[in-house]
């Protein structure tokens, strides 16, 4: 394009739109969290979108993300679970501008064991005081891989509400929904309650007594 002005004759050209996928690293394990970059040349309030794909064909939904800089991180909410994502080749499709580019990851098996996410709304309910004691452990026998955590004791419909645990322990609880405590060590502090029989039913602690 050729602009006339009182300086003279200046030059101008449109540069073509560019995205680039920039990944944080190619191999995750179960219990990580894909993380990554969308970059763009140009921010125009549109959103992105993304799809992930396995090497078998299966597709996500469309997921929007917004682009508000230039460079935008893409944390993932969820990590990756074993009854979820089968190991393997994954891709990442995004559109932008009328563009698509594409990344791709690799999801390799581990000793990594995490907590199910079907657990964080059993762990809210009972820190807001709508789960019981023993309906919390109960999540944790039904929901929680045995290889992470190994409930002691048989839960009953006559034994259930007996079960004890310290109004601090939700600390705990809040702090492992928030982030702040990982899986590993919201099941250690479990595991070390249960031992010491901190957590334990309530005709076992009048016993005690």
């Amino acid at each position: 394009m050729i602009l006339i002005g009182s300086t003279g004759i200046v030059t101008s050209s449109y540069a073509e739109p560019e995205i680039s996928i920039i990944m944080e690293k190619t191999t995750y394990t179960y219990c990580e969290r894909l993380t990554y970059s969308i970059e763009v040349s140009e921010v125009t309030g549109e959103p992105a979108i993304i799809h992930i794909r396995d090497g078998s064909g299966g597709k996500s939904s469309a997921i929007p993300i917004p682009i508000e800089k230039l460079s935008n991180p893409i944390p993932s909410l969820h990590a990756f679970e074993k009854d979820i994502f089968p190991l393997g080749k994954y891709f990442i499709d995004v559109q932008y501008l009328g563009l698509q580019t594409t990344a791709e990851f690799n999801l390799i098996d581990s000793d990594n064991m995490c907590i199910s996410e079907a657990m964080q709304p059993v762990v809210v309910k009972w820190i807001n005081g709508e789960f019981t004691d023993g309906m919390l452990i109960s999540g944790f026998q039904n929901i929680v891989d045995k290889k992470l955590i190994e409930i002691p004791f048989e839960l009953t419909e006559k034994n259930i509400d007996k079960l004890n645990i310290p109004e601090w322990v939700k600390s705990i609880g809040k702090g492992w929904v928030m982030g702040t405590i990982s899986d590993q060590m919201f099941v250690n502090n479990l595991k070390y309650l249960i031992d010491e029989k901190i957590i334990s039913f309530s005709i076992e602690r009048d016993n005690e007594i």
